[in-house]
């Protein structure tokens, strides 16, 4: 599926750096490309593999093809997809048995949305996700690797992924471009579709502060 080309060039990136543990990002919306952009970031390292349990069909591989870096930092991942709650709950609990050590990242995208689906009753969703989360979680302990899941609305099936979260990461659209809030991270440029607006931190971080110069004191003569 990934197929090997020449590299581009290394974009300059501002996103946040995901840890060992449970993130979850709350994106504009369920299409949006904020959670494709920390993927790839991630992943531009290299390292071990990488697992994408995916669902609403979040795995556009035009969207990650255009936010990597090159093909290369996408050849180690590995997609599958859930169509409905039961799939999606049925992956994830085949994770334990599929990932390895060395894993890089896991990522479960649209985390809560199938399960918001009417094949599923009220009470049997809210089990499955919770089931879901937890194996995530565990998954994350175990493996001591990044766990990056995305959640949209405000229902119960949101705040569950939120609550079991270790951090949670916001993006929002603005009219710079995506820009994102997570705890101890201080944007520095918004993305605008192919290039970079900069913010007034970027340049105090690339060359310093500005040390204001006082006026030269002029000693007063005494006749």
């Amino acid at each position: 599926m990934f197929d090997r080309t020449p590299d581009r060039p290394e974009p300059t990136t501002d996103l946040p750096t995901l840890e060992p543990g449970v993130t979850v990002l709350r994106p504009p919306d369920p299409r949006s490309t904020a959670l494709h952009r920390l993927v790839a970031e991630t992943l531009a390292g290299g390292g071990g593999p990488a697992y994408w349990v995916d669902a609403r069909n979040a795995a556009n591989t035009h969207a990650l093809y255009d936010v990597a870096p090159s093909r290369r930092t996408l050849s180690g991942l590995v997609v599958a997809r859930a169509f409905t709650a039961y799939q999606h709950a049925g992956l994830i609990h085949e994770l334990p048995r599929r990932v390895r050590p060395g894993t890089r990242l896991v990522v479960a995208p649209n985390v809560a949305a199938l399960y918001r689906d009417g094949d599923v009753a009220d009470a049997a969703a809210t089990r499955l996700l919770e089931a879901s989360l937890g194996y995530l979680a565990e998954l994350a302990d175990a493996l001591d690797c990044p766990v990056l899941t995305s959640a949209t609305g405000e229902d119960e099936l949101a705040a569950r992924a939120v609550d079991v979260a270790d951090a949670v990461v916001d993006c929002e659209r603005t009219r710079l471009g995506l820009t994102y809030d997570a705890p101890g991270f201080t944007p520095s440029g918004y993305h605008r579709g192919g290039y970079w607006q900069t913010t007034i931190p970027y340049w105090v971080d690339l060359f310093g502060r500005v040390t204001p110069h006082e006026p030269p004191v002029t000693p007063e003569v005494f006749a």
